[in-house]
């Protein structure tokens, strides 16, 4: 078998796996139906991966290189809440384009236990909140910004994948809802200071009002103003 076989070869096993998971999330699934829908035999897969718990280990990362891979060719908007804002919906749209992947990436559990390639796109979370952080954005420390925006935004995809649908309401709701927390814009804050903060996250909730480069602008003045 060549290179380019055995690569098409393991991909197919675990697209098939994937497939599996996705028509009955939360069930188990057995190995001898990831080799038919593959159309390959039991060695074959032992090959690859060695044993079930090897397959879906597999699948986990393969998933969170494509999650790393759509990500990566959105372009950011240049503010960090904005782009929490398109990660947020970039997030939900791969769970419901690919369930079965998601509930092996973030729906399976095990107490204490992280995969490791779950951490490279919780990183790049981090890396936002922690720019909203030193830009003065948020009215918690950045660590705990992106643990608010992950936990919901794992917990409202779920929630989709179960129903089965996308409800676009539900989760620009929640979305916002988690924004509004993280930034103070949804507590009560003495008047200049709240109007402020309103008027940041509007802006960069909607920079085709100004355009790009005067919502960065009217974001900085109003940081200035804030620090006087």
């Amino acid at each position: 078998m060549t290179e380019v076989e055995e690569t098409d070869t393991r991909t197919r096993l675990l697209e098939a796996a994937a497939d599996l998971i996705a028509a009955a999330p939360g069930e188990d699934f057995s190995l001898r139906a990831v080799c038919d829908a593959a159309g390959v035999k039991m060695p074959t897969l032992y090959h690859f991966f060695g044993n079930k718990q090897g397959l879906i280990e597999a699948v986990v990362e393969r998933g969170f290189d494509m999650y790393l891979s759509a990500k990566s060719s959105t372009e950011s908007s240049g503010d960090p809440i904005h782009d929490l804002r398109l990660g947020w919906d970039a997030h939900v749209a791969f769970g419901l384009e690919n369930p079965g992947f998601y509930t092996l990436m973030y729906g399976k559990v095990r107490p204490g236990y992280s995969p490791e390639a779950q951490s490279k796109p919780t990183e790049i979370l981090r890396g936002l909140t922690r720019r909203a952080e030193q830009e003065g954005r948020l009215v918690v420390g950045h660590e705990q910004a992106a643990a608010h925006v992950l936990a919901t935004n794992i917990g409202v995809t779920l929630r989709l994948i179960i129903q089965g649908r996308h409800d676009p309401e539900l989760s620009a709701g929640v979305r916002e809802g988690v924004l509004a927390a993280i930034t103070g814009t949804g507590q009560s804050e003495p008047g200049g200071e709240r109007l402020g903060h309103a008027v940041i996250e509007r802006a960069a909730a909607h920079p085709e009002i100004l355009g790009e480069t005067e919502t960065q602008l009217l974001i900085q003045w109003i940081g200035r103003l804030g620090d006087v």
